[in-house]
């Protein structure tokens, strides 16, 4: 077999043996293997390489690489995950852990492409039905080299912050608390993507399909009232719930009462408001806000912001009937999943390019959403 190219299956031409030098889990080995020319396509090469996937000049074995890549998504930067591998017996320098991680993550991202121009095949098909799947979206800003990132002398910034939307799906069975009462997922989907925000939607549609989200009775969107949630909501999920979440709602509740009562009476007017919104008085509570005489100034024109801001989410705000069912009224999960992101995205003297943030980011999508061994098992 190892006279015989992969590809073609035709017998290699003007062979010869050389040298091959590998770095395994085991540690270095030295092979002597065949080299020479296809006759399929006239390229030059190794068949015993090529059988394992490995390129021209790659060193480091599948085995190898799979513990490497799984070292950097577990770990906050390229110089933890070499700290880390050299624990574990694999001294190695962060610049050959980046074109690892850039090389596999950019063929876990052209999976995910090839992937969605499928049907997801569902991973527990005779599950009973779900109460409630639950999809949840946030974005976050991470720092990027501008247009002038290298240049001695520019008038172009050199840093540039674009906005990373993050979104979650989990099935309502999944949620949980701990013994101190916070609030655990036994399993979730989480997807990432720096562009069109209905690009996340499909992403987030076809991994929570997948994982059982035409087997729902009942669908949720939970959001923090950005334009661009309810619009992949619209694009993806037409007849799901919406809701703002609860503590987004309360934030903009706080800044109408510090707009309105100054900050020492802010309390007094937004807390009894606070309740009724929570027990199912929304109703009240919005067509007050509706009714409130705006101030001069400054206050006037938070009050009017604000009022504006209420008027659009009036029909996302019914937190006590869903409360009732036990389901969410929170976006804890995503807001979770955009901390560990920035954590890793977003930590001092860290600049991406779009393709280096894309490629770590598919790469750790790949552990976190079960396509790990697709990366070095392929179907």
């Amino acid at each position: 077999m190892a006279r015989f190219f992969p590809q073609s299956q035709r017998h290699l031409w003007h062979r010869r043996r050389r040298s091959l030098q590998l770095r395994t889990v085991l540690g270095e080995v030295e092979l002597r293997v065949w080299h020479g020319q296809d006759p399929a396509d006239g390229h030059w090469g190794c068949p015993l390489q090529e059988r394992w996937g490995l390129g021209p000049h790659q060193k480091i074995t599948p085995g190898l690489a799979d513990k490497l890549c799984f070292t950097v998504t577990a770990t906050g930067s390229y110089e933890e995950a070499a700290a880390l591998a050299a624990k574990w017996g694999c001294p190695v320098d962060d610049s050959t852990l980046y074109a690892l991680a850039q090389r596999v993550g950019a063929r876990a991202e052209a999976q995910t492409q090839a992937r969605l121009a499928t049907l997801p095949p569902e991973l527990e098909p005779r599950r009973k039905p779900s109460e409630l799947g639950v999809l949840l979206m946030d974005g976050w800003l991470a720092r990027f080299r501008g247009p002038g990132w290298g240049a001695r002398k520019t008038h172009r910034p050199r840093v540039a912050w674009h906005e990373i939307k993050t979104g979650v799906f989990y099935l309502h069975e999944q949620a949980a608390q701990t013994h101190s009462g916070r609030g655990v997922l036994s399993d979730k989907v989480i997807v990432s993507w720096q562009g069109e925000p209905l690009e996340l939607g499909r992403r987030l549609n076809w991994e929570a399909l997948r994982r059982g989200l035409a087997r729902a009775q009942e669908t949720l969107v939970l959001g923090d009232g950005s334009a661009w949630i309810w619009n992949v909501k619209a694009d993806r999920w037409q007849g799901a719930r919406e809701l703002l979440d609860f503590y987004h709602g309360g934030e903009h509740l706080w800044e109408l009462g510090r707009g309105l009562k100054a900050e020492a009476g802010a309390a007094a007017w937004v807390e009894p408001r606070l309740h009724q919104l929570r027990h199912g008085q929304e109703k009240k509570v919005l067509e007050a806000i509706a009714r409130l005489k705006r101030p001069k100034g400054e206050a006037g024109q938070t009050v009017r912001e604000q009022q504006g801001y209420f008027a659009g989410q009036a029909g996302r705000m019914n937190y006590e009937e869903i409360a009732r069912h036990g389901w969410p009224i929170g976006s804890g999960a995503v807001e979770s999943a955009c901390r560990a992101k920035q954590c890793r995205f977003k930590r001092p003297g860290q600049f991406w390019t779009p393709e280096g943030l894309r490629h770590l980011c598919a790469l750790d999508e790949a552990r976190r959403n079960g396509h790990w061994n697709e990366l070095w098992y392929p179907n």
